[in-house]
Order: structure tokens, then C-alpha cells, then sequence
């Protein structure tokens, strides 16, 4: 499989370093399959007047087999406590790789309307199933980021 990290700057060594707490996984560094998807992230970065840079990762899907991966096939209530748990700082799982959807604006809209206590968790996963699917992989060890073999950068 071909993963994509969109930033400022090619990545040929990612690391936990340089990543940021309170995220929808965690800390950790974040790919996605998907390159429209990379190319959004770096929009970021070129707003601010920085290149926009994807780097491209070959990842063998079978090495997840021994690591403690937790995936997420849906937005679902499952889903949405997670992402509250790690946005709020609050997350002490041993996770080393976490699948699934990204809380982009509208979705973290919907999550501030449920941390504001304007909506009830039902009504927050009956929102969250209109998103238009995207997904992202957050490789949270030096262990599951050693997987991802640089294979080259693009600018967008």
C-alpha cells in the first residue's frame, strides 16, 4: 500500500518528535492512502506562505499482524469517544498504529457542539454519518513508524 504525509517539508525519516499532543489519534505521525487527501494537508502550510510537499510511503499491510492496532470502519460512538479522549488530553492507550476517519472541520463542528452540551452523543453520530469518507493511519511508535519505507516527495 502507498501512504501520503502532507506538510511544509519532505519526510524521508518521520518520527514522534516533531508530532503534536491532543490530535484526533494522539501523538503520532499521521498518513493517509488517500493523495487528494495529502494534498488538503498541505494547504495548511502553503496558506502560510511554506511549500506543500507530500512525502510517499511504501507500507506492507501485513506487518500490522504483531502490532496493537485499533481500527475504526465507521464514524461511530466508538469512533467519536476516542477522538474525545485524545483531543482532550486524556488518552493512555498502548495503541501503535489507529485507523479510521478524520475529524475535519465539520466534524470537529460536531464535536464542539457535543462537548458544548448542544447535542446528545446520537444526534452527533447521526451527523457524523454524512462526512464524505476520507481516512487516515497515525503511526504512534518508533516501532509502527519503522514500517513506512520512504519512497520519494512530490510539491503540490
Amino acid at each position: 500500500m502507498i501512504l501520503y504525509h502532507g506538510s511544509y517539508t519532505e519526510i524521508k525519516h518521520p518520527d514522534l518528535q516533531h508530532s503534536r499532543p491532543n490530535v484526533d489519534f494522539g501523538r503520532g505521525y499521521y498518513t493517509t492512502p488517500i493523495y487528494e487527501q495529502a494534498e488538503k494537508w498541505c494547504g495548511k502550510f502553503i496558506r502560510r506562505g511554506k511549500e506543500g510537499i507530500i512525502s510517499e510511503y511504501v507500507f506492507d499491510e501485513t506487518l500490522l499482524s504483531d502490532r496493537n492496532v485499533l481500527k475504526f470502519d465507521t464514524y461511530s460512538e466508538k469512533w467519536l469517544d476516542f477522538i474525545l479522549l485524545c483531543r482532550s488530553g486524556k488518552d493512555e492507550s498502548d495503541y501503535d498504529v489507529v485507523i479510521g476517519g478524520v475529524a475535519n472541520d465539520k466534524v470537529f463542528n460536531t464535536v464542539e457542539l457535543f462537548f458544548d452540551g448542544l447535542i446528545d452523543k446520537a444526534e452527533a453520530i447521526k451527523r457524523l454519518r454524512y462526512e464524505k469518507p476520507n481516512l487516515q493511519i497515525c503511526f504512534r511508535t518508533e516501532r509502527a513508524i519503522a514500517m513506512l519505507e520512504f519512497k520519494r516527495s512530490v510539491k503540490v
